[in-house]
């Protein structure tokens, strides 16, 4: 008999949508929590939009309608951290909108010379000058944080480069490594928990990627359903170190 969760952390890319298309299954899966009424909080390491902008995305392009506030971004997620930390409110950061606005928003403030933290998420506009900043900057004692750690990001062309690879490369021209905030790690899960305001035992992270979704719930004592519907594939299974709770084909089999 399955154990009954009182509430789901979500992945969206490759577990809801897979780039530009719906993951059919993926859909049914909210409307059934929807229905439900079941707890539920959409926990994504892509950095380069709003909670606002992907819940229109959401209803604009695959129909699904959920409120911002189900949204926990890793973008969110790294403002919280710089905030508990205190360490000055001075920022450079290589990112998109989603990551940028909502930074500035949170009262930091731009710095390219010699901020208290440099920020590094995917930039599909990275150039060698910004990556010459954030590497000079770091050199000079500011914070060295990575968004999440994605070496690739699903999409309908195939995987592409993620802010991992970004992230990469400029720890390589540093030389040090940087505190990372997105999952796997325990910063936005406990963050996400807080938000759900769930015992861990009693949540499930739900996702397509084994090296962060279902690793973010196994090194974090939350249970686990690993879908193959975006990043790990069905062959790369049998060879996981740790498995998840539960391995699914679709998420049409799982009984909310």
């Amino acid at each position: 008999m399955l154990k009954k969760y009182k509430g789901y952390l979500i992945d969206l890319d490759g577990t809801i949508y897979l780039g530009k298309d719906i993951i059919p299954a993926g859909k049914r899966f909210v409307e059934r929590l929807q229905k439900t009424e079941q707890p539920f909080l959409f926990v994504t390491n892509n950095t380069t939009k709003t909670p606002e902008a992907v819940a229109e995305r959401l209803a604009m392009e695959f129909d699904i309608h959920i409120a911002p506030q189900t949204i926990y971004t890793a973008s969110l997620a790294t403002i919280d951290y710089m905030k508990e930390q205190g360490a000055g409110n001075k920022v450079y950061v290589i990112g998109e909108s989603g990551l940028i606005d909502l930074i500035l928003e949170a009262g930091f403030v731009w710095d390219e010379e010699t901020p208290d933290y440099v920020v590094v998420g995917l930039d599909t506009k990275i150039t060698y000058e910004k990556l010459v900043k954030a590497t000079l900057a770091i050199r000079k004692g500011a914070v060295f944080i990575g968004t999440n750690p994605d070496k690739n990001i699903p999409t309908e062309r195939g995987l592409l480069p993620g802010a991992g690879s970004m992230i990469s490369l400029v720890e390589t021209a540093v030389q040090c490594k940087p505190i990372m905030i997105g999952k796997p790690n325990a910063i936005i899960m406990n963050e996400a928990i807080k938000v759900m305001g769930l015992n861990k035992s009693d949540v499930l992270m739900v996702g397509d990627n084994y090296e962060t979704d279902i690793q973010a719930g196994i090194q974090n004592d939350i249970d686990t359903l690993l879908v193959l519907s975006g990043f790990t594939q069905k062959e790369d299974v049998p060879n996981l170190p740790v498995p998840a709770t539960y391995t699914l084909a679709s998420l049409d089999e799982w009984d909310v």
